[in-house]
């Protein structure tokens, strides 16, 4: 079988797309669980009460606000780090 370099890069890309969406499905499937647990509380009706739906909306976004400050906090972390192991670097150099 030809394994030529653009193949194996296309492979990896695939890999890559796969990995990145099933993370999504999982964060998506942990987020959905977790709010139905604690927004719905009544199943006697097939209704989505009004009271459910304004639990699973804030709910939602109360997560995806804490998980973008969460990424946001560890880029700066990560840029901080960076900063330090080159000020370090340098200092090591002289």
């Amino acid at each position: 079988m030809d394994k030529t370099p653009e193949r194996i890069a296309l492979s990896e890309l695939d890999k890559e797309q796969m990995k990145t969406f099933s993370d999504f499905l999982l964060s998506y499937n942990r987020l959905s669980e977790m709010c139905f647990t604690d927004c719905v509380r009544d199943f006697t009706s097939r209704d989505v009460k009004d009271s459910e739906k304004t639990c699973s909306l804030n709910c939602m976004e109360k997560y995806l606000k804490m998980n973008q400050r969460v990424s946001q906090r560890f880029q700066e972390f990560q840029m901080l780090a960076n900063e330090n192991a080159l000020a370090m670097e340098k200092k090591l150099r002289k």
